[in-house]
């Protein structure tokens, strides 16, 4: 319980921007009475790279690479969105191969986002065994994507139209090894990890954001999904070709932290699913759309799209003049929004629990200096 009244013994902690759980250059600065948090402040800004400025002295191509540089676990995906959104501001009709490519490689990288998560989460937690699981796991994915996008982190793959290069067979030798022992590392996962009683006691009845709660500070993906809100965009306002697939929006109802870690580990599950499907569908064709301009010039107006991230909703918006140049360009990013519910969250809270609240917000500081 949050005790009522300071008293003299009421201090302020530094957590970060150098702490190890934070993951980065985060700093919270927690106001404490004893062991009892009283106040939060997250405190940000400490690796702005300016991408939004950025983007209003590039062309919308020289722009590309800087997307996979705002989330770098999910580089792709955000690659695939901007290509997406462009796309859909230049009425540019993209081959069917091409968009299955896309979609297989995003869902790739949204399951090598979501082992990173595990393996440093339980890493901050204290436990060693599954970080070392969950790398070699991702390794997998890495080499995978490498073999076509030719990044291992920061990938620009998607270009207006359709993709750099097609697959190739030691692409698809790969996924055929790694899609089965990943089922069955899923297996290993839960048995030693969702059934510890260290985690549970570390996770349950901790960090308990409300489905109301949850929704007035505007959180997005796993946790959101993790206070029981089915809101996923793949379902709710469908893009590319998830509409075709066959996947479950993946949810949990307790709101804990042992809700959120449920729901990217059933997500794992669901990500392995529509590999699959992507892989049965996949049709043969062209990889890039005839007749795309050099020069991407969007008609003057204002434009946004979202898309659904390993962290949440991504929203782009900006302004174009019908120039090759966005005359403003602002991203909305999951991690941004997320991170704001710790003022509210941690009050109340005790030390200790912190690292486990933050780690299963699953932050990328990268996305929120952008």
């Amino acid at each position: 319980m949050l005790r009522k009244t300071l008293t003299e013994d009421s201090f302020y902690l530094n957590m970060g921007p150098q702490h190890p759980s934070t993951h980065g250059v985060l700093h919270l600065l927690l106001k404490l009475d004893g062991e009892h948090i009283l106040e939060c402040k997250p405190v940000v800004g400490y690796s702005h790279r300016g991408h939004e400025h950025m983007a209003q002295n590039r062309t919308y191509l020289q722009f590309m690479p800087n997307t996979s540089r705002m989330d770098y676990l999910g580089g792709l995906c955000y690659n695939h969105a901007y290509c997406l959104a462009l796309e859909k501001a230049c009425d540019i009709e993209v081959p069917l191969r091409a968009r299955y490519i896309r979609l297989l490689l995003a869902e790739l990288n949204r399951l090598s986002s979501h082992l990173l998560w595990f393996g440093a989460y339980l890493l901050d937690l204290g436990a060693f065994t599954p970080f070392l699981y969950a790398f070699d796991d991702r390794e997998d994915i890495l080499e995978i994507m490498g073999e076509v996008t030719g990044s291992r982190l920061t990938y620009s793959y998607c270009r207006f139209g359709g993709v750099v290069r097609d697959l190739n067979q030691n692409f698809f030798d790969g996924l055929k090894i790694f899609i089965p022992k990943m089922r069955s590392r899923l297996k290993d996962y839960r048995t030693l990890v969702s059934k510890n009683v260290i985690f549970i006691n570390r996770t349950k009845d901790i960090g308990v954001i409300t489905p109301e709660r949850a929704r007035a500070w505007a959180l997005t993906g796993p946790n959101l999904r993790g206070s029981g809100v089915a809101y996923d965009l793949r379902r709710m306002e469908p893009y590319g070709l998830y509409p075709e697939f066959d996947f479950e929006v993946c949810t949990a109802d307790a709101g804990d932290c042992y809700a959120r870690y449920e729901v990217r580990m059933a997500e794992m599950e669901q990500c392995l699913r529509i590999i699959e499907q992507s892989l049965a569908k996949l049709p043969d064709g062209p990889i890039q759309a005839e007749g795309v301009p050099q020069w991407i010039q969007p008609p003057a107006g204002d434009y946004s799209y979202s898309y659904e991230t390993p962290r949440g909703e991504l929203g782009i918006y900006w302004v174009a003049d019908g120039s090759r140049v966005p005359q403003r360009m602002k991203w909305r990013t999951p991690s941004f929004t997320n991170i704001s519910i710790l003022s509210e969250l941690l009050p109340g809270t005790l030390v200790a629990d912190t690292v486990a609240i933050l780690g299963s917000i699953d932050v990328v500081v990268p996305e929120i200096d952008r």
